[in-house]
């Protein structure tokens, strides 16, 4: 990267050279504007760890519940068999919807009747946002003066997100945080009432994964919640315009007409720097440049179709299965060979795979 008396002298030179003209002599004054806030680019960086994060808490608390859920089989009762079975495949559902509900609060969708969200939260008759007025918290689509202030980027013809919420008479609760309450009222049920994930380590780790979940809601809604104050966002966008207004007036002497060129170059530019920050400051939008959670969404509950698409797997059906080679690719024996051979071959065999053994034993011996 070029430092600032070197990146001038490479201006002066391509000036001299290319365009004709002389700067050295004038040099321009070059006030220091504040870059965008680096806090920002750094926000960004940890909602990529929020998303890995929730990805991995979701994997892990959907594993957890789905194969360390012991399923009651009576056969005196073969409806308790379904009622289990149906009961984890509506909690890992569950974790489905957090992340739904999660992504429609970041962007201040109070509602619950949404295509991606009412069928997965229709059953939650105890949510504060489901006994609202699902009419009144519909967004309404803008005027044409509106769309076309959108489409131009004129900042005060954007809609205000949080119009609906402030509107609201109901008590609008928070979605997300009530969807864990459910899951940890059906941890709790089935160590307590029933003692159906009886090991304690898979106890504690089904409720760090709520935890974990509890952290980044918490952690988005902080970064939600904290906008660039109103001033300095004023006080930046001024001191860029009266930059670039200034600008013509400094170069015209010396540039001449190369001095509109310059310019526009110049004011695209700053003001994309200036942009940048009013870009990041909320990335949870539908923007090109906003975070692509309708993918991280997608992408966690296809996780969780295919986690239940199978039950779960016993461990004999693949260690013990005719066409396992354990020893791989050291040897091309399956399973059923190797059991024909004693442990001390079986380990000399393992030494032989990292080197550690004496150069008079052959590799066709563990054939």
């Amino acid at each position: 990267m070029l430092s600032p008396p070197s990146a001038h002298k490479l201006s002066e030179k391509f000036a001299v050279n290319i365009v004709g003209h002389d700067v050295a002599s004038s040099r321009v004054p070059t006030p220091n504007i504040p870059p965008p806030p680096p806090v920002r680019y750094h926000t960004c960086t940890s909602l990529d760890l929020d998303d890995y994060f929730l990805t991995l808490a979701a994997r892990n608390l959907a594993r957890l519940i789905w194969l360390h859920v012991v399923e009651r089989d009576d056969p005196e009762h073969p409806e308790y068999a379904k009622r289990y079975l149906l009961s984890k495949i509506s909690a890992i559902q569950l974790i489905n919807a957090f992340c739904i509900a999660l992504k429609r609060r970041l962007r201040f969708g109070p509602a619950v009747d949404y295509p991606d969200l009412r069928n997965l939260v229709v059953h939650l008759e105890g949510t504060m946002a489901s006994r609202a007025d699902q009419d009144a918290l519909k967004q309404q689509n803008p005027s044409a003066m509106k769309r076309f202030g959108n489409n131009l980027g004129v900042t005060i013809a954007a809609s205000n997100p949080r119009k609906l919420i402030k509107r609201s008479t109901d008590n609008l609760g928070n979605l997300p945080h009530e969807m864990l309450s459910h899951l940890t009222a059906y941890l709790e049920s089935i160590i307590q009432g029933q003692d159906a994930m009886p090991t304690l380590c898979c106890q504690n780790l089904a409720f760090t994964d709520v935890r974990i979940m509890a952290d980044i809601l918490t952690g988005c809604e902080r970064i939600l919640n904290t906008p660039l104050p109103l001033a300095y966002s004023i006080s930046i966008s001024q001191i860029t315009w009266v930059y670039i207004m200034v600008l013509p007036f400094q170069l015209v002497v010396k540039l001449g007409w190369t001095t509109i060129p310059a310019t526009m170059v110049a004011a695209y530019i700053i003001l994309g720097l200036a942009m940048i920050s009013q870009e990041v400051e909320n990335p949870f939008g539908n923007d090109v440049s906003d975070l692509p959670m309708d993918a991280y969404c997608t992408e966690i509950g296809a996780d969780l179709d295919v986690l239940t698409s199978v039950p779960m797997v016993e461990y004999k059906k693949f260690t013990c299965s005719p066409e396992n080679r354990p020893l791989y690719p050291l040897s091309h024996g399956t399973v059923t060979e190797w059991e024909q051979r004693t442990i001390e071959e079986i380990r000399t065999a393992l030494r032989a795979k990292t080197g550690n053994v004496s150069n008079n034993i052959s590799i066709d011996k563990f054939e």
